[in-house]
């Protein structure tokens, strides 16, 4: 099927990278807001002028649902229901609040997405009871609980209860429900989807889910998490039908080659989503210790690597106590003396400005004389468009880029511009020769044509 047939096919039967060569790169600058540390809807609304300010035009929110006896909102018992401890409790209309919510997002020009978590459930769900054939049994007749392995040990979630998701007679009973579940969400304004676990569900599940949804709403969105998992689940969730997937790129040391070849495994089948914390890593100002530079330098990275890039609630803020399922409430807000708002949005201008940084596009590592520097090649599919961007690794000390001809490392002979976050230059010669502050990055860019 060649492209021009592609473009007359029904919106809902492309596969995410036919819509992406047909519309061209969408503007991902996503802020995660964690629902307990915001506290209840009508408290959610002071926060969104800052987010637009910053840039970001998605909010992803955590899942806002009735929980299960452990209290974690990923214990989800009634997915038809609002949790309580995110309402006003003087109103007793809790979908009305969500929605007056949505709306003030909208206002500030925010899309919201959710977080979509079918692969478990709480195990006082009532579901357990409704639907038993739904769920993966033990022989012994106990449920089975999802767990994951941290760091060689077994962790078991005793509070989970895991779907089943091997045909059988009853499959068409779940997923007719995971639709209604979805098509509810929407029904309360979200835009989007973010799959918790998503590797851990057959793609073909997805297939059946993306494709029935986009078939009356294709402007809806499917992000899948697919942290943890190898290389070739990646490739097949990714495969499935997601628009976005996200990548590890939080892990990255700047020299190890698995990142590009991850990157280039998945970025013909889906754009991917870069973060530098989430709500299940540790701060990132907790892990360097407060360090600015290092903080400001990863934020650079991450926005400028992949298609989307996501921050966690408080980031903008140095905060270092990590986000908890349960416990977290809206006074473990923190008061650091740090604000990297202007930095952010910077940054997300820079993004949003240049469709090089909104796809994924063409990327090369290079290495130079200073091991020091970081130096990254992306070359745009969709416009002229090229950049470099040159990266302190070292936080704690300046180092030096020097080179014959800047020139060397762009295809086109476009004159180079400089549109780095902090201090750009007015000119960049030919023979460039730079003294980096300790982990301060330059973004040079080209927009095709002779120099």
């Amino acid at each position: 099927m060649t492209f021009t047939q592609n473009a007359f096919e029904p919106e809902w039967a492309r596969t995410p990278l036919q819509r992406r060569l047909i519309m061209g790169p969408q503007k991902m600058l996503i802020y995660n807001l964690f629902p307990l540390l915001a506290g209840p809807f009508p408290q959610w609304k002071k926060h969104f002028p800052r987010i637009r300010e910053m840039g970001f035009n998605w909010i992803f929110v955590n899942p806002i649902q009735e929980t299960g006896m452990s209290g974690s909102i990923y214990a989800v018992k009634d997915y038809f229901k609002i949790n309580p401890a995110l309402c006003d409790v003087s109103r007793n209309d809790p979908e009305g609040q969500v929605r007056e919510m949505v709306e003030a997002a909208e206002a500030q020009g925010l899309r919201l997405m959710i977080d979509l978590v079918i692969n478990h459930c709480a195990v006082d769900s009532p579901l357990l009871k409704e639907h038993p054939a739904w769920f993966e049994w033990e022989d012994e007749g106990e449920v089975v609980h999802p767990y994951a392995d941290q760091d060689g040990k077994k962790v078991v979630w005793g509070d989970l209860a895991r779907f089943d998701f091997r045909e059988s007679r009853e499959s068409e009973g779940f997923i007719q429900y995971c639709l209604n579940l979805s098509r509810h969400l929407l029904g309360l304004g979200f835009k989007g989807f973010r799959c918790d676990a998503a590797y851990q569900i057959p793609p073909r599940f997805w297939k059946r889910m993306i494709g029935e949804i986009k078939k009356t709403d294709p402007e809806v969105l499917f992000f899948a998490e697919t942290l943890g998992c190898s290389p070739g689940k990646t490739k097949k969730t990714a495969s499935a039908g997601f628009d976005y997937i996200f990548n590890s790129s939080k892990w990255w040391d700047y020299n190890s080659r698995w990142l590009m070849n991850q990157y280039n495994l998945t970025r013909d089948l889906a754009a991917s989503i870069s973060f530098p914390e989430s709500h299940d890593t540790v701060r990132l100002c907790e892990e360097l210790n407060g360090n600015i530079n290092g903080i400001k330098q990863r934020y650079l990275f991450t926005a400028l690597f992949s298609a989307g890039v996501m921050i966690t609630m408080g980031f903008e803020f140095g905060f270092r106590k990590k986000p908890h399922v349960v416990k977290t409430t809206p006074e473990d807000w923190e008061e650091t003396g740090i604000d990297i708002t202007p930095f952010i949005r910077k940054v997300n201008r820079i993004k949003e400005t240049y469709a090089v940084f909104q796809e994924e596009a063409a990327t090369q590592i290079y290495t130079e004389d200073n091991p020091q520097i970081l130096i990254m090649w992306k070359g745009s599919s969709h416009t002229d468009e090229e950049a470099l961007l040159l990266l302190n690794k070292d936080t704690d000390n300046r180092q030096s880029f020097s080179t014959p001809s800047i020139h060397d490392f762009f295809e086109s002979k476009a004159v180079v511009m400089d549109v780095s976050p902090e201090n750009p230059l007015a000119y960049i010669p030919r023979a460039f020769s730079y003294d980096f502050a300790p982990g301060e990055g330059r973004v040079l860019v080209t927009k095709g044509g002779e120099a």
